[in-house]
């Protein structure tokens, strides 16, 4: 009884400070819910613009990630008229608040950018005869070419020594760039798609990076081996090494591997038994 009668005495304050000035009081503002938006090495701005989505980000992302007031990507040596910021949207888990405009993940991006990419990357990419920012198109490249992180330095070594020599780079991983399509297979007509992010028709590197790349990736571009390999191919055991050679002849064999291994198991790649 004493109880209720407290309870009672409890809500009758609460009335008269609800409604002692004559206005009702507001309701409790929510607090805010904190999202975790996980971007993963080698996506492409797209790809982030669909996790920024499902974060609960609003506002568009691809909107805010092409120019930005923190980085001018022509202090990286990227040519004039540069679309967007493809390249420097650095991959990382970032914690945000739903509801959140898109352009915050953008800065928050950047800002981690400049804290992987400085001086010493300036330095290797003049060392290597090429602008910073050409050292990102690389290091883009090496994510989505290299599965294994002992891959990453030879497929750079292999990008390299073809820019040197004056060969196509030849990497599909380009082509699909352009198309926007990461799963099904490449038609022939793709293959010849008129596009300067066709590396098989046009040679020299795609005129921006096709991912953002990650610090294993960038460091692969910076210090790439010291090997004369110009060709690869995934492996026919499916289990995602790269197989390097440095002959036309070799890599055919080893193509041929890699396609009669698929068609043993169905056009599938193999699944890969090796134990760990």
């Amino acid at each position: 009884m004493l109880a209720a009668v407290a309870l009672l005495a409890i809500a009758a304050l609460v009335s008269l400070a609800s409604d002692r000035h004559g206005r009702e009081r507001a309701a409790p503002v929510a607090a805010p819910v904190e999202v975790k938006v996980l971007v993963p090495e080698g996506e492409t701005r797209v790809q982030i613009a669909a996790r920024a989505h499902a974060a609960g980000l609003t506002g568009s992302y691809l909107s805010a990630s092409r120019r930005s007031p923190l980085l001018d990507p022509a202090r990286y040596g990227a040519p004039a008229g540069t679309a967007s910021l493809e390249g420097f949207l650095f991959p990382a888990t970032y914690d945000v608040y739903r509801g959140d405009a898109a352009s915050r993940l953008v800065r928050e991006q950047l800002v981690a950018f400049g804290e992987n990419f400085g001086d010493a990357e300036v330095s290797r990419a003049r060392a290597l005869h090429i602008t910073p920012y050409q050292l990102l198109t690389v290091a883009s490249i090496i994510e989505r070419e290299a599965q294994l992180p002992g891959d990453r330095a030879k497929v750079a070594a292999v990008i390299y020594n073809r820019l040197r020599l004056g060969m196509a780079l030849g990497i599909d991983a380009t082509i699909r760039y352009a198309l926007n399509d990461y799963t099904e297979p490449l038609t022939e007509a793709q293959l010849q798609l008129p596009s300067p992010y066709n590396t098989r028709l046009h040679t020299g590197l795609p005129p921006t990076p096709i991912s953002n790349p990650g610090v294993a990736a960038i460091e692969a571009a910076a210090y790439p081996a010291h090997v004369g390999y110009l060709y690869y191919v995934a492996g026919a055991d499916g289990c995602g090494e790269q197989v390097f050679s440095t002959s036309f002849a070799q890599f055919e064999r080893d193509a041929a591997a890699y396609r009669r291994a698929v068609g043993e198991n169905g056009g599938r790649v193999p699944t890969c038994h090796r134990k760990t």
